[in-house]
């Protein structure tokens, strides 16, 4: 009796984890969603709202290395300064990993159908959860 006791705690156990697992990737797929439309809309400040606050933000791309939320944004309106630069935006997620307690990477792709010419690569972005919320805390993106 004790042993199948035993084996419904740790059966219980391992889906309350599955489960969690299961609403941090919807929650962070949900982030890049929100992240898509802002950047359809042109709305850049809206799409850097995925991303931490924090003067220790790091965005790694083709530019080299840029830190801080202000600066990852100066950097996007020098790059995407219309909205015929910025385009429309699509996010191919590839793979979503747990790191440890509270932080994922998401692996995938990036597409952007533009006038100016279309832009597309590869990315691998760092989230973790602060305050409650899952916030983008490194991407590198090319």
């Amino acid at each position: 009796m004790k042993k199948l006791l035993l084996l419904f705690v740790l059966i219980s156990t391992m889906n309350v984890v599955s489960q969690n697992e299961a609403h941090d990737k919807k929650a962070i797929l949900s982030v890049l969603k929100t992240q898509e439309k802002a950047w359809n809309s042109y709305d850049l400040e809206g799409f850097m709202q995925g991303y931490w606050k924090s003067d220790s933000l790091k965005f790694y791309g083709s530019s080299g290395l840029t830190q801080g939320w202000q600066q990852t944004l100066e950097r996007y309106q020098k790059g995407y300064p219309t909205p015929e630069h910025s385009g429309e935006l699509t996010f191919t997620v590839q793979d979503i990993s747990k790191i440890d307690e509270g932080s994922y990477w998401v692996m995938g792709a990036y597409d952007l159908k533009r006038t100016v010419g279309d832009a597309n690569g590869v990315f691998i972005i760092i989230f973790k959860k602060i305050d409650g919320e899952w916030k983008i805390v490194a991407d590198m993106s090319c």
